[in-house]
């Protein structure tokens, strides 16, 4: 009944701290494809949310921390929360690309 209540265990870091972690780390954009065409950050790799939250298995291991962005940080949140639920090492990227300010945009 006050599962609201309950903390949000999800890890988050803004995208702007990003840049020293990019190449190092496993960076999943979750957006549309039509929009990570537009531009994302180098070494990103485009899995739609949909199809990350429907088929975690077939994209991302447990066993590996993945980074993951959107554009402002409210899909990824919602996605970070869910598969770490079910038990994946994932990290949000808040902010995301609309307010990435960095050198490493592909």
């Amino acid at each position: 009944m006050f599962e609201f209540l309950t903390r949000d265990a999800s890890k988050v870091i803004n995208v702007n701290d990003m840049d020293n972690l990019i190449g190092k780390v496993e960076l999943i954009d979750i957006r549309e494809p039509y929009e990570y065409k537009s531009g994302s950050i180098k070494t990103s790799k485009n899995i739609p949310m949909g199809n990350l939250l429907t088929s975690p298995e077939k994209y991302i291991t447990k066993d590996k921390t993945y980074y993951i962005m959107c554009q402002s940080g409210g899909r990824s949140g919602r996605a970070t929360r869910a598969l770490t639920k079910q038990g994946f090492d994932v990290i949000n990227v808040a902010g995301g690309m609309g307010s990435y300010v960095g050198s490493k945009r592909k």
